[in-house]
C-alpha cells in the first residue's frame, strides 16, 4: 500500500475553488449526524470519516479533483447513495470522498436504437420507469432499487430478481466516460452491440468497484417492455426440496423472469416488518417466489401449467397465484424488505454466496450445517435461479469475541464450500472491504497479481478507493 498524504488547508483551498463552497462537507461545516453518514453504508457497524466531502457537477470538475489528489497522493473514493453491503465505497484511508448526487440526469432515451444515455447519479427505480414509459426496459433491479444510485450498481455489477432471465448490470453497459485517476477523460468502448476493437475496457470498469476510475456517463442498451407477467408464491415443506425444485423448472424448459429463494424466517420477518399479513401454516419451511413475464398472457399461462407440473414433483401446500397488480406488488415488497427485516430484528453479518444453480441444496444445507457446527443461527434468502445465497448470520446471543472473531472460521468454511461446489465468494455484493480477507479462497495469487498489476496501470499513485479488493 502506497504511502499517502494527509489533506492540507492549501489544498482543501484549490479543491473548494473547483467545486464551489456550497459543495464542500468537513467535520466542521454540516452537523454530525450527516456527516457521519459519509463514512458509512449498510454495511454492519462500519465507519471512517472523510477529511472532506465534494460534490462535484462535471466530468471536468472531477478531472481537476483527480489531478490535484493524484500529485498530492490523497487518497479519494467515489460515493453514490450509501446502499452498498460490502464496505466498497467506505473512505478507510480518510481523504476525499466524492459524492455524485449531482450526476443525476438522465440525457438521452434512444428509443430507436434502443439506448440510453445517462448520468452515474441517477436512482435506478427512476431511470426505469423513465424508460418504462416509452416501452422500454432495463431489467436489473437491486433490491434498494428506489434508493440506489446506477453508478452504484455498475461498481458492483449489481444484478437482483430479473438476473435469472436478463442478467445483471454489465450485461447492458455499451459504453462508459470514465475519469481516470490521473484525470484524464475516456470513453471505454463504442455504442454499438458489438464491439471486438481492443481490449474491453467498459467491462473492465463494471464490477471494479470504483478502484480504477470515476464513471461519469453510462450508455446503457435497453429492451422491449414486457408488458405482461405471472407470479406465484410457492410454499414447501422441506427447505431442500425448494432449493432442487429451481433447476428443476429450467430443465423443464422454462426460464422464469424471477425465481426468489426465501426460508420460512426470511419471510415471516419481512412481512411482519411490513405488516402486510401473511399465513404461514407450521410445517412450512420454504418459499419459492416465481415470477413468469412476456408479451403473451395467454402463452405466460401455459408456462405457468409447465411450472405447476414441476412443483407436483415435491411436497409443497397450496400455491398463491396473485391475481391483481396490488397483490404481486406486496409479494415483491416481502421479498426485497428480507434485509431490512434482517436488519430490524438482529446485528447481522450477510454472506453473498453464489454457486451453480443445481448445487443450491448442497450449499444450504452445508451452511446450516456449519451454523450448528459453531452455534449460530442463520437466515437465507436469495436469488435462487442463478443459485445466489445471501446467508445473514444472526448474532442472537454470541460474545464480541465470537462475533468479531471467532466467525472467520466458519465463514471461510460456508466460502471453501461456495468454491468446492464451482461457485464463489461474492455474486453480486462485491468484495470491498468486508470481504477481501477472503478473497484468496476464490483466486489464487497468480489472479491477484494479475489484478494488481492492472491497479497499478490505472492509478499509479494507489489513490483510487484505496483499501479495498485485495
Amino acid at each position: 500500500m502506497p504511502e499517502f498524504q494527509a489533506l492540507t488547508p492549501a489544498l482543501l483551498v484549490q479543491l473548494e475553488a473547483i467545486v464551489g463552497p456550497a459543495h464542500v462537507a468537513t467535520a466542521q461545516r454540516v452537523p454530525a449526524e450527516e456527516y457521519a453518514a459519509y463514512g458509512q453504508d449498510h454495511t454492519e457497524d462500519l465507519h471512517f470519516a472523510p477529511d472532506v466531502v465534494l460534490t462535484p457537477g462535471t466530468p471536468e470538475e472531477i478531472s481537476e479533483i483527480m489531478r490535484l489528489c493524484h500529485a498530492a497522493r490523497v487518497p479519494v473514493t467515489a460515493r453514490g447513495a450509501g446502499t452498498g453491503l460490502s464496505g466498497g465505497a467506505l473512505p478507510v484511508h480518510h481523504g476525499v470522498v466524492l459524492r455524485m448526487a449531482r450526476f443525476d440526469k438522465i440525457l438521452q432515451i434512444d428509443e430507436r436504437n434502443l439506448q440510453a444515455t445517462v448520468e452515474p447519479g441517477v436512482v435506478t427505480e427512476a431511470f426505469q420507469n423513465a424508460v418504462q414509459a416509452v416501452g422500454l426496459f432495463y431489467p436489473p433491479d437491486p433490491a434498494s432499487k428506489g434508493s440506489c444510485f446506477l453508478g452504484g450498481n455498475l461498481s458492483q455489477s449489481s444484478g437482483g430478481p430479473k438476473a435469472v432471465k436478463y442478467g445483471v448490470t454489465k450485461d447492458y453497459v455499451l459504453n462508459l466516460q470514465v475519469v481516470l485517476p490521473t484525470g484524464d477523460i475516456i470513453w471505454t468502448g463504442a455504442n454499438t452491440l458489438k464491439n471486438a476493437t481492443g481490449y474491453n475496457l467498459t467491462q473492465l470498469m463494471v464490477g471494479s468497484e470504483g478502484t480504477l476510475g470515476i464513471i461519469t456517463k453510462v450508455v446503457f442498451r435497453l429492451l422491449p417492455y414486457p408488458k405482461q407477467n405471472i407470479l406465484m408464491l410457492v410454499p414447501f415443506r422441506q427447505e431442500a426440496q425448494a432449493a432442487e425444485a429451481v433447476s428443476a423448472v429450467f430443465r423443464a424448459g422454462i426460464v422464469p423472469s424471477g425465481m426468489e429463494f426465501m426460508e420460512r424466517e426470511a419471510i415471516a420477518w419481512s412481512s411482519d416488518y411490513l405488516k402486510i399479513p401473511l399465513t404461514l401454516p407450521e410445517d412450512i419451511k420454504a418459499h419459492l417466489l416465481i415470477e413468469l413475464d412476456g408479451q403473451d398472457l395467454e402463452y405466460l399461462y401455459k408456462e405457468a401449467e409447465q411450472v405447476y407440473e414441476v412443483l407436483e414433483r415435491y411436497d409443497v401446500g397450496e400455491i398463491l397465484l396473485a391475481d391483481t397488480a396490488a397483490q404481486k406488488d406486496e409479494l415483491w415488497r416481502i421479498r426485497r424488505n428480507i434485509g431490512n427485516s434482517v436488519r430490524y430484528n438482529s446485528v447481522y453479518k450477510e454472506e453473498d454466496t453464489v454457486v451453480p444453480r443445481a448445487e443450491l441444496p448442497t450449499l444450504l444445507a452445508g451452511v446450516k450445517e456449519i451454523g450448528a457446527r459453531y452455534g449460530f443461527k442463520t437466515v437465507c434468502y436469495g436469488h435462487a435461479g442463478d443459485g445466489n445465497l445471501h446467508v445473514n448470520i444472526i448474532r442472537g446471543d454470541l460474545d464480541d469475541e465470537k462475533w468479531n472473531v471467532g466467525l472467520r472460521e466458519p465463514i471461510s468454511e460456508i466460502f471453501r464450500l461456495c468454491v468446492r461446489l464451482g461457485g464463489t465468494i461474492s455474486g453480486e455484493h462485491g468484495i470491498g472491504l468486508v470481504q477481501k480477507g477472503y478473497i484468496g479462497i476464490a483466486l489464487p495469487d497468480i489472479n491477484l497479481n494479475l489484478m494488481r498489476g492492472i491497479k497499478q496501470v490505472f492509478d499509479p499513485q494507489g489513490i483510487m478507493n484505496p483499501g479495498k479488493i485485495f
